[in-house]
This record gives structure tokens, C-alpha cells and sequence, in this order.
């Protein structure tokens, strides 16, 4: 990252956004966008889908119960199947944010050297432009959609540059909490019980320094059959829990408008 003297200005949805200049407003991982503004209580839920996408019902009756706006990852082969199309379009209507997961959820850099390519900028470029293309169908541009978080949620500053020069901007979620453990199965040595990913989020509200503030936590829309424990049905108790402290819930292009 350039020295803090030096102002970068990113164009986010017609949004400037100065890096450098004030950290708090925009927090960069490898060129990605991690986390919005720290100084409101305002937070993204934001939801990715790939092979499945049992839960997604229960989600939108629960945003729908609180009249809340989330965002909305899928892949192409996601937007796709025919088994989703009813639910996007209800996505749609109902006015939340839908974006790309790529098209074929590849693996872009290695997990133990993460400065190691798995795919060169054409591949990444064709792969994602056909999730695009699915995403047409729907009604869906490229250029109401720019934001958009890389498969496995894994990436390095070359994608996060990549990305940028198709018009596109790479979010990913905050750290600090076990919220995308959630689609762990007990069979794993990572796996996470939905009261454990629960109380993971209210623990990390109340000890970190600005909370919740600015932050976008990260679910899955569905999980394999064998997690038959769905962090998505705690999605109600967990929302006005956070309504009572404060927060405000907003879509990503919103929470990053500051």
C-alpha cells in the first residue's frame, strides 16, 4: 500500500472513496474491500451461493420480516439452475443486491502461497464475464452489479487488480468472526456448530474496538445435506439481537457508499 501521504482515489458506483486519506471509511485486504466505514453502526449481510441453495427461502422471509436489504453472491451455474430462477427473481423484486461468485467457483491463487496463480488474467476474465452473462438473464448488468466476492472467498492483489480493470471491485468479508464456518460439516476438522457461529458474532461485537461497525459478515445462502445444523434459522434471533444494539443493516453498494 502507498505511504499515508499519498491520496489514491478509488470510483466506486460514482462513490470517491480516498485511501490513505482516512482508513476508516474503506479497510483494504490485497487490494480487496474488507470492510465499510468503522465510525457508523451499519453492517452488510452478504450471502454467497454455489451448489446449493436450500436456505434461501428461510433467508428472504427473515429480511422480508425485518424489512431489511442484503447482498447476494452467486455463481453462474447458481443463477443457471433452473431450481434458483423462482428465488432470484424474488431476490430481485424485493430489491436486494445480486452480484457474481465467478462462474465456475475456481480456486484463483494457491492457499499456502497465496501469491501463487491458479488461473492467468484470461481465464479469470472469461470465467467471470460468463457469470455475467448468465446473470443477463435475469436483468442483471454488469455495471448495476460491480461489486463482487471471488470464489472461496480467496484472492490475491493480482485478481483484486484484474478485477478493476473490467470495472469491477472485490469485496470480501471482515475477519474476526466464524460466520462463514457455516458451511462446515461435522466430518471436518473445521467444523462449527451454528450456536458456536452465533455466539461468535455477539462475542466479537462486544470486545472489539468498533464492533460490528462497517461490517460485512458472510453466510452461506445453502449447505451440504450433512450440516443438517443451518446457521441460516438462527438468521431471526441473530438479526434483532443486533437491531436492539443498534445496528443498521444495509445492502454492500449502500454500506460502501460513504
Amino acid at each position: 500500500m502507498a505511504m499515508a501521504m499519498t491520496i489514491f482515489t478509488l470510483q466506486i458506483n460514482s462513490v470517491v472513496c480516498q485511501e490513505g486519506m482516512n482508513l476508516k471509511n474503506i479497510e483494504l485486504e490485497y487490494g480487496g474491500i474488507v470492510r465499510g466505514d468503522k465510525s457508523k453502526k451499519e453492517l452488510a449481510l452478504v450471502f454467497t451461493g454455489g451448489d446449493y441453495g436450500e436456505g434461501g427461502n428461510t433467508i428472504l422471509s427473515t429480511l422480508s420480516k425485518y424489512q431489511i436489504k442484503a447482498s447476494f453472491f452467486f455463481t453462474g451455474d447458481f443463477y443457471s439452475n433452473t431450481v434458483n430462477q423462482q428465488l432470484i427473481q424474488n431476490l430481485i423484486s424485493e430489491q436486494h443486491y445480486l452480484g457474481a461468485h465467478s462462474d465456475k467457483h475456481i480456486l484463483y491463487c494457491d492457499w499456502y502461497e497465496r501469491d501463487s496463480l491458479l488461473v492467468t488474467k484470461d481465464e479469470f476474465t472469461d470465467d467471470l464475464l460468463e457469470n455475467f452473462l448468465k446473470m443477463q438473464q435475469f436483468g442483471i448488468k454488469q455495471d448495476a452489479a460491480r461489486f463482487f466476492i471471488p470464489p472461496y472467498e480467496w484472492y490475491n492483489d493480482s485478481i483484486s487488480s484484474w478485477s478493476k480493470d473490467i470495472g469491477l471491485y472485490l469485496v470480501n468479508y471482515t475477519k474476526g468472526t466464524l460466520s462463514n464456518a457455516d458451511y462446515t460439516t461435522p466430518d471436518l476438522r473445521n467444523y462449527r456448530n451454528s450456536q458456536e457461529i452465533y455466539q461468535s458474532i455477539l462475542d466479537f461485537e462486544e470486545n472489539s474496538e468498533y464492533g460490528l461497525n462497517g461490517y460485512i459478515l458472510l453466510m452461506h445462502i445453502g449447505t451440504h445435506p450433512d450440516r443438517t445444523d443451518k446457521f441460516y434459522n438462527k438468521l431471526d434471533v441473530l438479526i434483532e439481537e443486533l437491531q436492539k444494539k443498534g445496528y443498521s443493516f444495509m445492502r454492500i453498494d449502500h454500506l460502501l457508499s460513504t
